[in-house]
């Protein structure tokens, strides 16, 4: 009997050390909530991303009918600039936003590069810049968006939309992350106030663009 009444004082502080504490529920929820918002979080983070243009491996392709009988093909190398911002979790977020130096044109031939930078075409001294800046952007499949925005050329804004195909992403020497994406469309330069030459010259200027951008 003694030794049973020895026992009660240490099942009474085993009881005691296993008692609920009211405490302990709410401040369980407080650190799942702090783990949860801060994955979230986190995710937020990594999955919104900004790339800056790199103009040494972007550039425009561009071809033009002449004479009916052949095409005059020429490209603007190093002159485009801007970013473009993703969202994976969010593609109607992503923005695109590009500049192109005009100045940059070149067909390999000085003398029709001259006649093309002329007040005749390009006139690049009064606007040396094409833009484009997205309005919205929508996902058709993982690697194909359709990019909807606003293309000031020659002085004129009208909207347009084009298919944007992503080609993949790399790693560069340095350990940087590389984006390309390849677009192709066609624009009436007649709609942009540029008239001469027609129809000698063709209308419609089709043209290739590769974007490679940088995360930033």
């Amino acid at each position: 009997m003694e030794s049973d009444h020895k026992l009660k004082p240490r099942n009474s502080a085993v009881a005691e050390r296993h008692r609920p504490n009211k405490h302990e529920k709410p401040m369980k929820k407080s650190i799942i909530t702090v783990l949860f918002l801060g994955c979230l979080i986190g995710h937020s983070a990594i999955a919104a991303e900004t790339f800056q243009v790199d103009p040494n491996h972007s550039f425009v392709l561009f071809k033009v009918s002449r004479l009916g009988s052949h095409y005059v093909y020429g490209r603007f190398t190093g002159g485009l600039s801007g970013a473009i911002s993703t969202d994976p979790a969010a593609p109607d977020k992503s923005t695109v936003e590009l500049g192109l130096k005009t100045d940059t044109l070149d067909t390999g031939f000085a003398p029709r590069d001259k006649d093309i930078k002329s007040p005749d075409f390009l006139n690049t001294k009064q606007f040396p810049l094409v833009t484009f800046k997205s309005t919205s952007v929508q996902k058709l499949s993982d690697q194909l968006y359709s990019v909807t925005g606003d293309l000031t050329f020659h002085g004129v804004t009208k909207p347009v939309t084009v298919q944007a195909n992503i080609i993949g992403q790399g790693q560069g020497p340095k350990g940087e992350v590389l984006a390309g994406v390849e677009i192709h469309f066609t624009v009436k330069r007649s709609e942009y106030g540029v008239k001469y030459g027609l129809p000698t010259l063709g209308d419609d200027v089709e043209l290739t663009v590769q974007v490679v951008g940088v995360r930033k």
